[in-house]
């Protein structure tokens, strides 16, 4: 494609001058040109005196986003603020120190044109983007790229392809490392939250948009109902009056075996950390976050070669919720926001950031502690005064990831629901248990976004509750289910840190052709007067298809009775299992709706519509050792994060 090309845009939109202030002007819906000739909504936010733009070339931020380029940000808020800035006040701070600020609808999405397939478009629109931007009288050449979750994944995609101009960036909570191993897939079972995602965004689509009757359409389906008759299929689903949407996620979700689907631009940042451009890169995420995974292998991508300046941030929060102090039922404190403990506001964070990287400004960003996590863990146990449990926990420091100071500790699973360093007898008989796709283990939080109106993510005590879909036993345990194991250590006798990554180790076998297994590390409090049946709370999970057992490439069906090891990857976390409390693992084979739910049958992925009852089971023998292992460190070994220092 041409420069002048590039340069070009459809004069017929009449971009709009809005002046914002004295000093800041925008012009809105400027329609750039992309190589297959879609225009793209832009607004261009720059520096001005008396209401006339100040000449001369700028660096400039960017923001590509699906959710539309004048709403509020949920996540741009600040604490002691009543709701989220608007994107005029968030451009107005960059602005006004010195930048010229971008945000772009996505392709498809509020006033660009063209088709909306997820996360596809993103590399080459983000690339020729770039393109025209450093071409402009107003850019000086250097672009910085920002935003949380899919504003992440567009900024990954677009850095894919070495754009012009690209200077540093902050990903936000995404940017895909390997869609397939976490962000659409996890473990080979399909995250459902795509599907709530695309009913959501579906009701923006520009056809709902459009269409009064379309989005009416859309209000008046029972997404709760529509989760109960899985696997949809074409024109059998809540989203079918958007073709469009509905065709991209049933692909998703029919995309089971790793192959070329999974490669392309937009969900694959693993397949170009080789020549992801050198430039300074700040990822932050939280514990409780759909993007664990991804947020951790990129920080190991982009560390290849030891060039690149990284900083990494993970807090205890849900998805982009950097200011609040809890996550589900558990109360972290006041020292879990990002702002006060880790940086003043968010908004400083991300200019000193781009000051440093974009305007060569020396104000040692790269002197403060390059990987910050929040250790969870530590509180009083008690309930507080809005009925969550005080969990608490403190910020650290470290210079890499994973944690130095963390061993790798094994707690082998013994058939008498003992979790112990000690290794099982030789003749343990193996545990069994039926699985009913029809009655699967319910989801109660966990690390999981986009869920809502179905499920929802976050620290709960694992007991069945009417506020969480599946639930049929209110009140119980979902230790009770019969197709639930579970492991516990003793009651600790000192505290114990787990920070790092996390494999559960399981040697299985079931009589169905296909088959999943999980895992679900628990915190668990003793009984308390606040809590007098004990407090069991979910750090991080994780699922297994069994099909992909050999291979993620190649699917095999079982043998009946075939025993076969397989390798859980519940996402890493940091949290401090406190003296007293026991350490647990529970083993089962669904967790939905986090997750799709495997029939059994071996049928084609998102396709079955037969189920079969598998009976699985664990070996907890010597010869074939079911175990967890958890990175372990000495807690008065590890760095407490440094006070906040002041900003320039």
């Amino acid at each position: 494609m041409t420069s002048q090309a590039l340069r070009s845009m459809d004069h017929s939109a009449s971009p709009e001058i809005e002046i914002i202030a004295d000093d800041i002007i925008v012009h809105r819906n400027v329609m750039v040109r992309m190589r297959d000739g879609i225009c793209l909504a832009t607004d261009v936010y720059r520096p001005a005196v008396g209401g006339r733009p100040v000449e001369g070339p700028l660096p400039v931020i960017m923001e590509r986003t699906p959710y539309g380029k004048t709403q509020r940000s949920r996540s741009e808020i600040e604490p002691g603020m009543s709701q989220p800035m608007t994107r005029t006040e968030v451009a107005s701070h960059f602005v006004r120190a010195g930048y010229v600020m971008i945000y772009q609808d996505c392709r498809g999405r509020y006033n660009s044109e063209g088709e909306f397939t997820k996360y596809l478009s993103e590399g080459p629109d983000g690339y020729d983007t770039c393109a025209w931007i450093v071409e402009q009288p107003w850019c000086n050449g250097r672009i910085g790229t920002t935003g949380l979750s899919y504003a992440a994944h567009t900024q990954a995609a677009l850095a894919c392809l070495n754009p012009p101009g690209l200077a540093c960036m902050v990903m936000d909570s995404g940017g895909f490392s390997s869609a397939y191993r976490t962000g659409i897939r996890q473990g080979g079972a399909f995250e459902l939250k795509q599907l709530t995602w695309a009913y959501n965004n579906a009701k923006e689509s520009p056809e709902a948009m459009a269409d009064p009757l379309v989005r009416e359409a859309l209000e008046g389906e029972d997404i709760k109902a529509w989760f109960s008759v899985m696997p949809w299929s074409e024109g059998r689903s809540p989203v079918r009056w958007v073709p469009e949407y509905e065709s991209y996620v049933l692909e998703q979700w029919r995309q089971g075996a790793f192959g070329d689907f999974w490669k392309k631009v937009g969900i694959y940042a693993e397949g170009s950390y080789d020549t992801f451009p050198e430039v300074p890169i700040a990822l932050m995420s939280s514990w409780y976050d759909a993007y664990v995974r991804t947020t951790f292998d990129n920080y190991e991508g982009f560390s290849r070669g030891g060039k690149r300046p990284l900083s990494l941030i993970m807090g205890p929060w849900l998805h982009g919720n950097r200011n609040t102090t809890r996550s589900g039922d558990a109360e972290f404190g006041p020292q879990a926001t990002i702002a006060g403990n880790v940086t003043p506001t968010w908004l400083e964070f991300r200019r000193r950031w781009f000051d440093r990287w974009l305007k060569d400004i020396d104000n040692k960003v790269e002197a403060e502690p390059p990987v910050r996590l929040f250790l969870m863990g530590g509180g009083t146990g008690r309930k507080t005064e809005a009925g969550r449990l005080d969990h608490g926990g403190r910020w650290i420091e470290t210079s890499r990831w994973p944690l130095p100071e963390a061993r790798d500790q094994a707690f082998y699973l013994h058939r008498d629901g003992r979790l112990s360093e000690e290794l099982p007898k030789a003749d343990a008989v193996p545990l069994s248990y039926d699985f009913d796709p029809s009655d699967p283990v319910p989801t109660i939080g966990g690390a999981l976004t986009s869920g809502q109106p179905v499920f929802e993510g976050g620290a709960f005590d694992q007991r069945e509750a009417p506020q969480f879909f599946g639930c049929r036993q209110p009140g119980l345990p979902l230790s009770a289910r019969r197709d639930v194991l579970s492991f516990e250590t003793a009651p600790l006798e000192r505290d114990v840190a787990v920070v790092g990554p996390i494999n559960v180790e399981l040697w299985v076998s079931s009589d169905a052709l296909d088959t999943d297994f999980t895992a679900k590390l628990i915190d668990v409090y003793p009984p308390s007067e606040d809590y007098p049946t004990g407090y069991s709370m979910i750090v991080t999970d994780g699922i297994f298809r069994c099909r992909y057992r050999k291979s993620w490439e190649h699917p095999e069906p079982l043998a009946p009775g075939e025993a076969f090891k397989i390798t859980i990857e519940p996402f890493a976390t940091a949290n401090l299992f406190a003296k007293g409390h026991r350490i647990r693992v529970d083993i089962s084979s669904s967790n939905f709706p986090k997750f799709d739910v495997n029939p059994n049958t071996g049928d084609p992925e998102g396709m079955g519509r037969t189920r079969k009852v598998a009976r699985n089971s664990v070996f907890v023998d010597a010869a074939r050792p079911s175990r967890m292992i958890l990175p372990v460190a000495e807690p008065s070994l590890i760095k407490s994060l440094r006070p906040l220092a002041s900003a320039d």
